[in-house]
């Protein structure tokens, strides 16, 4: 979606916006003595975009200014009189791109496509998109040759004429050393609850649809969005109650814990509008072709999107400006298990094994599988992943891990094409030196299925947001040891604590949750033999060279048996929508 777009004119930059995108308050266009600037999103607060681009160009705008970035949901290009800013937030949600040749940049967008060319693919950014099981790219690498993204926090300083002068990350790293004096959970808790209720009002429109799924994390930003409104801190506004109702299948259960969130959120906002969406008819991987292969870039949750996409029409049919939802609660609000790396590697051994078996008693887990899931794989992914492929191996799913190779990815394209740099550098994004900070910055391209909201944007009128992503709720959680956040046999005992007032007792006290594991069983049934004639006919030359059909045609046929598991499920998904995209780009060329 090209919702902005920067070009040079005899050497004169020219800055455009969608109107279409502008008339529904998607993009915000602002001018002053310093310059000009277009945010599409939000900066600051979601209702009042106006004071945000205001903001954002008063900042930037000043000569030799380098402010931090800050905080909203938001792609911006800033012209000023002397230069060019590019931005992103740090939750990097909307896209930003720029095509560059010769050390000038000749091309801005917010649309990938928009600026590159079919027929100039760049085979690394397929090896680095098929390791890993991010829900959207982190890195500077796109499809297409010539075509940069503007990373998450970072400023991109041209010069008037779109010479490239540097690129800064400006990000605010949360601190994950603990405290001098540990907290106590009332203690933790309170910090908590003032960061979510910051950042769900930050996140408020006029008319604010809320996921819920009768969960502790949707359920409790959905009720700090309702006393908000009730309070009148949310300013005023109309708040919608967006649920997905099955009738049929093992999501049943989860029926009367959403009846009982939709009861308790209205009794704080009374006016609250519950739109319930019969979802029995929705299975993973319908019209699979359009959502993975319409999508700007391949994005690895295209499975999922007809779920998500029957609940934006419901909230897009209300005239709903944003969407909350619970997304990133499970990394960031729970306790932190990479702590035990932490102890690990400073050699506080006999403390690490006390915490590794209160970790194991409270998640009926073995000793030995918790200090390998958190302490040894961490320190050593790539050869645990290994030593599992040997041990589970005998299929095309079994032992396939987050990083190692699958086998429908041909060896020689791997090392044609930097696959083995790829997996090295994205296990270290996912862990790093210090796995316990690994773990939010990673979190935030993990947990949220943005790419899809970015392809409906224009659609919806709106974009999703993510207040458990937020950097103050993502600080204030870092922040925490894991002696103020672990209780055994109570996850997310923090966030449960900070909304005891809030929750009804049977949620706050839900130990686990019904996964969408049916409607993915229900997917494959369904489309399998179809996925498997879309690998067969594909016409793209890239995809009979990256990859082994047969081998991925098997590996569709094994996941319909049950075979594999979550890891090994994510990398055939995300090989999938590479086919799709691919296919749709040799159409659209």
């Amino acid at each position: 979606m090209d919702a902005l777009r920067l070009e040079w004119s005899d050497g004169v930059p020219r800055l455009r916006t969608a109107d279409a995108l502008a008339r529904q308050g998607l993009v915000t266009t602002v001018s002053s003595p310093a310059g000009s600037a277009a945010v599409v999103g939000w900066v600051g607060s979601a209702r009042d975009r106006l004071t945000g681009a205001r903001g954002l160009l008063d900042a930037y705008g000043r000569q030799g200014a380098a402010p931090p970035v800050p905080a909203g949901d938001y792609a911006a290009v800033v012209v000023c009189r002397d230069r060019i800013l590019l931005t992103r937030d740090e939750q990097a949600r909307i896209p930003l791109f720029f095509r560059m040749s010769g050390g000038r940049v000749n091309a801005v967008s917010t649309s990938a496509r928009g600026l590159g060319r079919a027929t100039e693919l760049e085979p690394r950014y397929f090896c680095r998109y098929l390791t890993g099981n991010m829900a959207q790219p982190h890195t500077d690498l796109t499809p297409f040759t010539g075509v940069h993204r503007v990373l998450g926090g970072e400023v991109v300083e041209l010069s008037r004429t779109g010479q490239l002068r540097g690129r800064t990350s400006r990000r605010v790293r949360p601190a994950t050393d603990p405290p001098a004096d540990d907290p106590h959970l009332d203690e933790a808790a309170q910090g908590l609850r003032l960061a979510l209720e910051n950042a769900v009002g930050r996140r408020m429109g006029t008319t604010t649809a809320c996921h819920v799924s009768g969960g502790t994390d949707s359920t409790g930003v959905a009720l700090l969005a309702a006393r908000l409104l009730a309070a009148g801190r949310g300013g005023p506004g109309e708040l919608v109650l967006l649920s997905g109702r099955f009738c049929h299948g093992e999501l049943v259960a989860e029926q009367p814990y959403l009846e009982l969130a939709l009861e308790e959120i209205r009794r704080h906002a009374p006016a609250a509008r519950p739109v319930i969406v019969d979802a029995d008819d929705v299975a993973d991987f319908d019209d699979f072709p359009h959502h993975a292969g319409d999508a700007d870039e391949p994005h690895a949750h295209a499975f999922r999107a007809p779920f998500w996409s029957r609940l934006h029409g419901a909230a897009a049919g209300l005239g709903c400006d944003t969407l909350l939802t619970g997304c990133g609660a499970d990394p960031v609000a729970d306790a932190n298990p990479f702590h035990l790396h932490r102890l690990a590697r400073t050699g506080r051994l006999r403390e690490m094994t006390r915490q590794a078996r209160a970790w194991a008693e409270g998640s009926e887990r073995g000793l030995r599988e918790v200090v390998y899931a958190y302490v040894v794989q961490p320190a050593f992914p790539l050869t645990a992943e290994r030593i599992t492929a040997l041990v589970r191996g005998g299929t095309v799913l079994g032992g396939l891990g987050t990083f190692d190779r699958p086998r429908w990815l041909r060896p020689g394209f791997a090392r044609a094409h930097g696959f083995r740099e790829a997996r090295i550098a994205e296990s270290r994004f996912v862990f790093g030196r210090r796995p316990e900070r690994s773990l939010y910055d990673a979190a935030n391209y993990v947990a949220a299925p943005d790419p899809l909201s970015w392809h409906r944007a224009e659609q919806d009128g709106f974009f999703l947001s993510h207040p458990f992503l937020d950097p103050e709720v993502v600080a204030t959680m870092s922040r925490l040891p894991a002696a103020a956040t672990f209780r055994p046999g109570r996850p997310k005992a923090v966030l449960r604590e900070a909304l005891a007032d809030l929750l009804p007792a049977p949620i706050r006290g839900r130990a686990v949750k019904v996964p969408f594991d049916d409607l993915y069983a229900r997917g494959l049934r369904r489309h399998g033999d179809e996925l498997i004639a879309l690998c067969r006919s594909a016409r793209h030359p890239l995809i009979t060279e990256m990859f082994d059909v047969e081998t991925l045609c098997q590996a569709v046929r094994e996941a319909q048996l049950g075979m594999g598991n979550a890891y090994s499920w994510d990398r055939m998904n995300s090989s999938l929508a590479l086919v799709a995209w691919l296919e749709r780009l040799t159409a659209g060329s």
